[in-house]
């Protein structure tokens, strides 16, 4: 588990080298905002957290499964996991910023990759707009 990453994953370097290439400006795990989202774009008064399929719990998704080891242990964890995450989404909204999620599976296979990249952009292009 030492050696599972809270920053700077795959996917969390995707999504920043998209959006700058795309001429996004941003601040990365912003401590001043609850939860410390991964990426914050003060323009838009947007925050995208990009989860992981098994900390986050992601139902329904084929890379989350409950580990069949102390499973009262882990059940407990992850449900604490989704009920912070839901905390931390309901206090940024209160603070006028949008949240999006992106999630881990959301980049495999490569080729789900780019449209899921280009959905994001799209999103924050339509934020702009308003």
């Amino acid at each position: 588990m030492a050696s599972i990453k809270a920053k700077d994953t795959k996917a969390e370097v995707l999504v920043r080298r998209h959006l700058f290439r795309h001429g996004f400006r941003f601040r990365v795990n912003d401590a001043r905002l609850p939860g410390k989202p991964d990426i914050v774009l003060p323009k838009y008064k947007t925050v995208i957290f990009l989860h992981g399929c098994f900390w986050h719990a992601h139902q329904g998704c084929s890379h989350f499964a409950l580990p069949k080891t102390n499973r009262p242990f882990w059940e407990q964890k992850l449900t604490r996991n989704r009920e912070r995450d839901q905390e931390v989404a309901a206090r940024l909204l209160s603070m006028g910023y949008r949240v999006l999620v992106v999630w881990e599976c959301e980049f495999s296979p490569a080729r789900r990759r780019e449209e899921t990249l280009n959905g994001l952009l799209n999103e924050l292009w339509q934020l702009g707009e308003i």
